[in-house]
């Protein structure tokens, strides 16, 4: 017999060994790690790869991977170093609440070959939670007739740390009839009672005011305080007791409102209305039990009134009091404790751990589009979870560590054909049955910056009235782009140039937002008619595109300016113009002229002469158009020897601009008409009749610097000539229609005053001369030319020729006159 045991002994260890060295070929072993709570982010949990024997290149090349059981990754590798870090927050009271041992497992999985290491991380308490109690003050009533000894239940402090942390001891205020007693129940939870330890006298006090501190073991101690009033009362003296102190009961989670729980029972001693007992939940229970459970006050049975949640709260203590109907009422108290059992009853959750971000449609496979974990508040089997992913989608899912997974592309991608990616995920647990749920990530196809902006026309003309407002807009460009976000957000510029030597900058701005474009300061026609504007628009693409459109900008003319008197050069100074006139004048003689110019253009140049005053209206007239003054009829003797003419001077503008000039006439006896002297002598030698007057009108136009040097070099040509500093003679060799043919012809110019003119003089030694004189008004843009013909003009032409063809465009009027000496 002794024999057949031992080998029975001998088999079963053979057997035990053969088990043991199976389970070490896939589980090498366990480690364990000890830290303390709240560590900050990163902080070292130990040298993972030194305790695993491996060295820092196999966590690449064995594909080291980290797994908690807790659901939530509270720890991650360091590669680099091969140590064990803290990678979240981690609260001892959250995750593992009023246990003694607080032990996260993890699983290490390391391949090639395979092998799976299991290690535990022990979370050490601090002490980071002061005792608090449920409520800051307490009513207790204690007849007078209590005996010295009765102890009164008081409410616990509750302290989320544990251990040494923990709850320690209770402290109460000095009072003469009250003492106070920790006990400690099999739980090892510390229940305070306040002990009657002198008889009381409510005729004395009726009221006693207390203060309870609940004390725990940590450095530096922490504490928190309740106020306990004591109310005398003067009867009954005996309190229902009941059968357990505590009740315990497992319900399902899933229980139907109203099911009953459990029968609390418990009995008084007293007879009558002091030993009828009424059930009820204590004073002290939180509203989180107040809304799941009640009483009947009768019976004691407890029942449900609303939904248990095992993921919520797994467990609850609910305290019960007895009391009778005596005067006054005393109270017995226990405890009951329901715990939750967990149904499948929570379908997966799916957490977007990064949110998707907007990937190019050129973008490799593989790319990591968005980061995602699940969960489900079930345990065991009811937790276990498995996702999926539509069919014939360019996307996939790669798992990480526990319930960690990347989603990631798995084919091409073209924006042209989707804009956006709603990818469907379903995740479904393994209860029975299994329940699922679905989570959609969108996922945008972003656009290469391809597009340039484009205008809505290449250029643009702009028509703007001169003296505007400074700061009023111009004109507003617009430009679109067809790529999108950052890519078509347009903003506007203007290009550096040049308008008159000035940076356009200096005229206009440009709000780089809506493309309207603004002046900075008012236009003058005058100054500047047209002009151009480059404007660009770019968009803020990487690297930004841009286009450009060109804007013409025309100043349109403003009747801004009144008509200036250049000639007679005394009435364009401001003074009184005196002209002379012989008395013999017949009508129709020649007075003066009166010239003015307009700085505006168009109509509001057109300039137009009128008489508006005059000493004898009937005695001259002024033309509408020339300005000439002439006389209406012959003088007569009547006729006063002064003359005043006031005559104004309008353009046709809107409003009408005008100026106005007075001319004084002296009519004088025996002055010579030297227009008839002059026109009589011509007819003489070539036979002629009738006189011979010249009038040559073109329009107005400026006389630029380039004239007024035209006639200095053709002066100095002449001085040259004639070695004279003043004058230029011209011989004339044959002429037919003069008898004298010894003439000189002289051009003098003299610039004196606002009017320019050159003489050109020509006559014989012993009785005649011609004048003919040039006009020209200061105004750079017009001038008025006036020449005296003379009875030959053979030589006279060429000299015209030669001064017609250095003028650009000018208007010159010839007048013919002879000068008698």
């Amino acid at each position: 017999m002794t024999k057949r045991m031992g080998y029975r002994d001998w088999r079963w260890l053979a057997l035990w060994w053969h088990h043991f060295f199976l389970l070490w070929s896939t589980i090498d072993g366990q480690t364990r790690y000890s830290i303390p709570e709240e560590l900050e982010l990163g902080s070292m949990v130990g040298n993972l790869a030194k305790d695993l024997g491996l060295g820092l290149s196999d966590i690449f090349d064995r594909k080291l991977r980290v797994a908690s059981e807790a659901g939530k990754q509270y720890f991650s590798v360091d590669a680099g170093k091969g140590e064990l870090v803290v990678n979240d927050r981690i609260d001892r009271e959250a995750l593992c609440g009023q246990s003694a041992s607080c032990v996260l497992p993890l699983q290490v999985v390391i391949e090639n070959p395979l092998q799976l290491h299991r290690i535990e991380v022990e979370i050490r308490d601090v002490n980071d939670n002061a005792p608090s109690f449920l409520k800051s003050d307490h009513i207790i009533e204690i007849a007078e007739s209590t005996v010295v000894g009765v102890r009164f239940p008081l409410e616990s402090a509750e302290d989320p740390d544990v251990g040494s942390n923990g709850l320690k001891t209770y402290t109460l205020s000095k009072d003469d009839c009250f003492t106070l007693k920790v006990k400690e129940i099999e739980s090892g939870r510390k229940i305070p009672e306040l002990v009657l330890n002198k008889s009381l006298d409510r005729e004395k006090k009726a009221i006693h005011n207390l203060f309870l501190t609940a004390v725990d073991g940590g450095n530096p101690v922490k504490s928190g305080t309740t106020k306990i009033t004591v109310k005398v009362l003067d009867i009954n003296d005996n309190v229902p007791l009941f059968e357990n102190t505590l009740y315990k009961i497992a319900v399902q989670e899933n229980s139907a409102n109203g099911s009953f729980v459990i029968t609390t029972k418990a009995t008084d001693i007293d007879e009558g209305l002091n030993g009828e007992i009424e059930y009820s939940l204590g004073v002290h229970t939180p509203q989180s039990v107040l809304s799941l459970f009640h009483i009947d006050p009768v019976t004691g049975d407890i029942f449900l009134k609303n939904q248990l949640d095992h993921e919520t709260q797994a467990s609850y203590r609910i305290d019960i009091s007895a009391k009778d109907k005596g005067l006054p009422k005393m109270e017995g108290h226990c405890s009951v404790q329901v715990d939750v059992l967990d149904i499948n009853d929570n379908a997966p959750e799916i957490v977007l751990t990064s949110k998707p971000t907007s990937i190019p449609e050129d973008s490799r496979s593989g790319t990591v589009v968005a980061l995602l974990s699940v969960r489900d508040l079930d345990s065991g089997d009811n937790g276990k979870i498995t996702l999926q992913l539509p069919k014939y989608s360019p996307f996939t899912l790669k798992p990480s560590f526990s319930n960690n997974y990347a989603l990631v592309t798995s084919g091409p991608l073209d924006r042209e054909s989707f804009l956006e990616y709603n990818i469907e995920v379903t995740a479904t647990d393994s209860g029975s049955p299994p329940l699922s749920s679905k989570k959609t990530i969108p996922v945008s196809i972003s656009d290469v910056n391809d597009n340039p902006p484009v205008f809505t026309q290449p250029s643009y003309n702009v028509y703007l009235k001169e003296n505007g407002v400074p700061g009023s807009i111009l004109y507003s460009v617009s430009a679109s782009d067809l790529d999108f976000g950052e890519n078509a957000k347009i903003s506007y510029s203007i290009l550096d140039s040049k308008v008159q030597d000035v940076s356009v900058s200096s005229y206009v701005y440009i709000n780089s937002d809506n493309g309207s474009i603004y002046s900075m300061h008012s236009f003058d026609y005058e100054k500047l008619k047209v002009f151009q504007i480059q404007v660009q628009a770019k968009d803020q693409g990487s690297p930004s595109l841009s286009s450009n459109a060109t804007v013409h900008v025309f100043i349109l003319d403003q009747n801004d300016n009144a008509p200036a008197v250049i000639y007679p050069s005394s009435a364009a100074l401001g003074s009184l113009s005196h002209q002379r006139m012989p008395r013999s004048a017949k009508a129709g003689h020649l007075v003066t002229k009166v010239t003015a110019v307009d700085a505006d253009s168009g109509h509001n140049a057109w300039i137009s002469y009128k008489l508006a005053e005059a000493t004898d209206a009937s005695l001259f007239t002024v033309n509408l158009y020339t300005g000439e003054v002439r006389t209406k009829r012959a003088v007569s003797e009547q006729d006063d020897s002064s003359q005043r003419l006031l005559i104004e001077v309008k353009d046709d503008g809107e409003p009408v601009q005008s100026a106005t000039v007075t001319v004084s006439i002296l009519l004088e006896d025996g002055l010579h008409e030297p227009i008839l002297d002059l026109r009589q002598k011509a007819a003489e030698p070539s036979k002629k009749t009738g006189r011979m007057t010249l009038y040559l009108i073109l329009s107005l136009a400026s006389v630029s610097v380039l004239s007024l040097l035209t006639f200095l070099i053709l002066a100095v040509k002449c001085m040259r000539n004639s070695r004279s500093s003043g004058s230029c003679c011209m011989r004339r060799s044959d002429c037919d229609d003069y008898k004298n043919p010894n003439r000189n012809l002289q051009i003098q110019l003299n610039t004196d005053g606002p009017i320019k003119y050159v003489e050109v003089l020509g006559g014989d030694m012993l009785s005649q001369s011609q004048s003919f004189r040039s006009c020209m008004s200061p105004m750079s843009e017009y001038s008025d030319f006036t020449l005296i013909k003379p009875s030959s003009t053979t030589d006279f032409k060429e000299v015209i020729s030669v001064l017609d063809a250095s003028l650009p465009d000018s208007t010159w009027t010839f007048e013919s006159q002879q000068v008698s000496r």
